[in-house]
């Protein structure tokens, strides 16, 4: 639950400090004071898209922050561990700044956030309504969800049996009905690839020859140009029968140089130095020269080595400018090539063996699939009695609601044991709709065709009351929710709400003083004008101060002796309908303890 929610410089909004309740909290306020700003706050913290018109006029930046109470093993928890949140014994503080610019930053336990991260905390924190946004009631998915959540566990299990079944099934469909469909173009892969290794096969590449054979190829073309240039090389270097130079070599020079350096050597250490050099230069000199006259040994011309050389290049050069830049390119080419032809070559088994696996996992889809609609439809007829039975309590008593599941019939789909063909999906065979029958004998239609707008909203509401003991949230949020609601109808929907209450914390935003006498908190949107700014706070009431608001939404004087005899009337009424409801579900177990009714004496107090 919410313990806490600060705000500031969201709307008209100053600044604001609202503290939860576990049970029923109630906001009011004149119109234009911000209540509906206390929602939008609290869409940011839950991670919904930033929109920078809420910042206020003047400040450059909003600011709401959540104090969450949790138990340690909430998913909530976990994930915001994953995004290195810390919290002190499931205490979790979250946070949303927007600037006037636009910019937005997200804080979730001390630790900055992406965004997204606030809105999977979000789905496990809160259910939020506002004034149109009755999104269970619009589509069939959603409808779907609705029924699917309260079936519990169990129904849910199963549909994830079912997922998994659907995606194994579709994987192995889609791959035979490739393989098959490239029938034609496989016999042609086949030709192609065929040729393509005999031919790779033929001239039977090594790795790294075509390297091997552009450099003989070079040494061949070029043999007299390096025979001659060794051979010059060679001359300077010594005197031997390939010199023909008649001036001196330099292991000549060399022997001259040390021959004069010899006399002296002995007389300076220096000296002696140098000539080891010249010694070892001889000694290179000597080793160069035979390395060039084994060089000019080695080169011959030889044309005809020279030809099969080029010949083999050009073979090379066919596959490398078919399959590959390179041998090795074209060498790994064919392997690749090879296993294709082999996956071509044994597609006709593929297909077999996998239409019989598409077969085996249809089947075993049918079933998870027909178990889960019997599933859905002994859930559907819970649901729709538990539902019209919350409408008795909300003014409609002649209602019923009717949950239809059917089977999602297709003419091209998977056939059933009883001739019927159907669509598989992911979520079953089913579609699910949610019907009211506003009055007796009435058809049952789409609940949004059939409803008001004021019984659009109390169907809401007992779809949320009859599913929250299945489980959901542990926060409900309703933003004007009682719109076109009135009279005994609005004791109703309060009533109902506080019952939601004894099983989640409940935040509503109402300008219904009969829905207000229901709280276990009363907080008050308080708007001031100094003639030049206006500025909302938000502040808790209690005795006096409550029923003086309380007469205030019932259209009285807030200080008059008559509205505040109407208020305490009021309040004698909410109180008698609670004890009612308490009778009612007298020996039923309530998730909330006895903190949830924090505030009762605030209200015996104003009775």
């Amino acid at each position: 639950m919410f313990s806490q929610i600060r705000l500031r410089g969201i709307g008209v909004i100053d600044e604001a400090v609202l503290d939860l309740s576990p049970g029923l909290n109630v906001v009011t306020g004149e119109t234009g004071a911000g209540k509906t700003m206390v929602v939008s706050g609290l869409g940011l913290l839950l991670g919904q898209r930033a929109d920078y018109g809420l910042v206020r006029s003047g400040v450059e930046s909003a600011f709401v922050e959540g104090v969450l109470e949790l138990p340690d093993d909430h998913p909530a928890l976990a994930r915001a561990a994953e995004a290195g949140a810390e919290h002190d014994d499931g205490e979790l503080v979250i946070a949303r700044t927007i600037s006037a610019s636009g910019r937005s930053r997200a804080h979730i336990g001390g630790r900055t956030a992406p965004v997204g991260v606030l809105a999977e905390l979000g789905e496990h924190l809160v259910a939020v309504h506002g004034q149109a946004d009755q999104w269970r009631l619009k589509q069939g998915d959603a409808h779907r969800e609705v029924l699917d959540a309260f079936g519990g566990p169990e129904l849910l299990a199963l549909r994830d049996r079912v997922g998994d079944a659907h995606d194994r099934w579709r994987h192995a469909t889609e791959e035979r009905d490739r393989l098959a469909s490239l029938a034609r173009e496989r016999a042609r892969d086949i030709d192609s690839l065929t040729a393509a290794l005999e031919e790779v096969e033929a001239v039977d590449p090594q790795p790294g020859e075509d390297v091997a054979l552009r450099a003989e190829d070079e040494r061949l073309s070029h043999a007299d140009t390096l025979r001659t240039a060794a051979g010059q090389a060679l001359s300077r270097l010594t005197s031997d029968e390939y010199a023909a130079e008649t001036s001196p070599s330099v292991a000549d020079l060399v022997a001259a140089a040390r021959s004069a350096l010899g006399p002296a050597v002995h007389h300076d250490e220096r000296l002696r130095s140098l000539d080891e050099r010249l010694v070892e230069l001889a000694a290179i000199t000597t080793e160069l020269s035979a390395d060039l006259t084994s060089y000019v040994s080695d080169v011959e011309l030889d044309p005809e080595r020279l030809e099969a050389v080029q010949e083999r290049r050009a073979a090379l050069t066919t596959l490398t400018r078919k399959y590959g830049e390179t041998v090795d390119e074209v060498l790994e080419w064919t392997r690749e090539a090879a296993g294709r032809l082999d996956e071509l070559m044994t597609a006709d088994d593929r297909v077999a063996l996998l239409t019989e696996q598409v077969s085996s996992l249809e089947a075993e889809l049918l079933d998870l699939s027909l178990e889960l609609s019997e599933c859905r439809g002994q859930a559907a007829t819970r649901f729709g009695t538990r539902v019209s039975e919350e409408l008795r309590h909300l003014a409609m008593g002649r209602a019923e609601l009717v949950v239809q599941v059917t089977r999602r019939t297709d003419p091209e789909g998977s056939e059933l044991q009883s001739g019927e063909r159907v669509r598989l999906s992911r979520t079953g065979i089913d579609d699910v709709d949610i019907l009211l029958a506003a009055n007796a004998g009435a058809a049952p239609r789409s609940v949004t065709k059939a409803a008001s707008g004021g019984e659009l909203s109390r169907v809401m509401l007992a779809l949320e009351v009859a599913g929250a003991a299945t489980g959901g949230p542990p926060t409900f949020v309703f933003d004007e929710v009682d719109a076109g609601v009135g009279g005994r109808a609005a004791l109703d929907v309060g009533a109902r709400l506080a019952r939601l209450a004894e099983q989640a914390q409940v935040v509503v935003v109402t300008h219904l003083a009969q829905v207000a006498a229901f709280a276990d908190r009363h907080l008050v949107v308080r708007k001031s004008d100094d003639g030049v700014i206006t500025s909302s706070s938000v502040v808790a009431v209690a005795d006096d101060d409550r029923l003086a608001e309380l007469s205030r939404m019932m259209g009285g004087d807030p200080d008059s002796d008559a509205g505040l005899a109407h208020a305490r009337d009021l309040l004698e009424q909410t109180t008698a309908l609670r004890e009612s409801a308490d009778r009612e579900a007298a020996g039923q177990p309530r998730r909330r303890g006895s903190k949830g009714r924090g505030t009762s004496k605030e209200t015996a107090t104003a009775v």
